[in-house]
């Protein structure tokens, strides 16, 4: 017998600088903030977590953040009381004493493994099969997030699309007019509002090596491209490319048709603002990729690299799912674009075919994350906890 699943501990161990634990924390408030669930969210590295949710404080090992209990995850695990909801993020390995402790309720706890985002087809038969542990009177249940109706779907706040388009509300017009919201988002990032010929984008990536070659795209073009990057790990690609040795918040540099302006590393909020009042989007990982397609915007994925480059048929395969519906040449210059941005092609030829392509990419793009839509994470995922309870 399985414990009714109305308090929930998550264990997110911080692998990937801020994917792992930006999932992890979205899911949380989730599930504390609209459906009730208490939840203890544990983390490993709450220095990382803080750059997400700035008054998470990394000295503490337990404290409460809008609505979500946070506890350090340390080697030396307390004696607590198994959640009804236990939820694994990727595969991270939960302390052997609280496995135990969960074997010995009368109640047994739901057990979840929240696996890695893909868009591969073996996923819809793998998405909630059962893995009896080898000892003990426990089942532990892979839940995969997917972009399919045969998956768990993705995390979706309430009203996030609505909140979306109201950002964006007057963003139809050519002048361009902006809504009020978007002029206090780049008045408060120190950036320039846009001008008429512009095109914005936002630079999230990983170390790269096509950076160098579409920044100089970007530069000798016959479009003006203004390059919002907040803080982090390319950026240091983006400021020698300038002749900087490093960059940090508010730096603007300029050459060509080319403008770079660093931001600061935002909060998640501020970061879906950001995807939203650009007019294309580079991201990295799963986290960011899921929010760009949320935006409604073209995007271009960085996937987390892989040594054995299994990452590769990964990102082909999204590429191909998002394709459906695009017009050939469009879904062609996305997918090339994908592929040179991640390391196979020619970076020039493919952003030159990608931008004669923008406005039916950017249709598609509100039409792709209207059918997302309807497939939410945290309600498959509580249905199905509710099933197997």
């Amino acid at each position: 017998m399985t414990a009714n699943p109305e308090t929930c501990d998550i264990f997110c161990a911080v692998v990937d600088n801020y994917g792992d634990i930006g999932v992890s924390w979205r899911l949380a408030r989730q599930l504390a903030n609209e459906h009730g669930i208490s939840v203890r969210l544990w983390v490993d590295d709450l220095a990382s977590f803080g750059k997400l949710c700035p008054e998470v404080d990394a000295a503490l090992g337990e404290q409460r953040c809008r609505e979500v209990e946070v506890r350090r995850w340390d080697k030396d695990f307390p004696a607590v009381t198994p959640a009804g909801l236990v939820i694994e993020a990727f595969a991270c390995k939960l302390p052997e004493s609280y496995v135990e402790a969960m074997a010995a309720q009368e109640h047994k706890p739901v057990w979840l493994n929240l696996e890695y985002l893909s868009a591969e087809e073996w996923v819809e038969g793998a998405h909630r099969l059962p893995s009896p542990h080898s000892r003990l009177p426990l089942t532990k249940y892979f839940f995969f997030p997917g972009f399919t109706a045969k998956t768990g779907g993705l995390l979706l706040e309430r009203g996030l699309l609505a909140r979306r388009d109201a950002f964006q509300a007057d963003r139809a017009s050519l002048t361009p007019a902006l809504s009020q919201r978007e002029r206090e988002f780049w008045r408060s990032v120190g950036v320039p509002e846009r001008a008429a010929d512009e095109l914005r984008v936002s630079l999230f990536s990983y170390e790269n090596d096509a950076v160098t070659g579409l920044l100089r795209a970007w530069e000798q073009g016959a479009m003006r491209v203004v390059c919002c990057v907040p803080e982090g790990r390319v950026l240091p690609q983006v400021a020698a490319f300038f002749g900087q040795a490093n960059g940090t918040a508010g730096d603007a540099w300029q050459r060509g048709n080319l403008s770079v302006y660093v931001l600061p590393f935002v909060e998640q909020e501020r970061y879906d603002e950001l995807l939203w009042a650009c007019d294309v989007n580079l991201v990295r990982g799963e986290d960011s990729c899921v929010r760009a397609q949320w935006a409604g915007k073209p995007c271009v994925w960085h996937i987390y690299p892989q040594h054995d480059g299994v990452h590769m048929q990964k990102l082909r395969a999204l590429s191909d799912l998002y394709g459906v519906g695009l017009p050939a040449a469009a879904h062609q210059a996305n997918a090339a674009l994908w592929l040179a941005w991640n390391g196979e092609g020619d970076i020039s030829a493919a952003w030159s075919a990608y931008a004669a392509q923008l406005e039916p990419l950017e249709h598609h793009a509100t039409a792709w994350s209207a059918k997302l839509a309807a497939n939410d994470l945290a309600l498959n995922l509580l249905a199905f906890s509710r099933q197997v309870a």
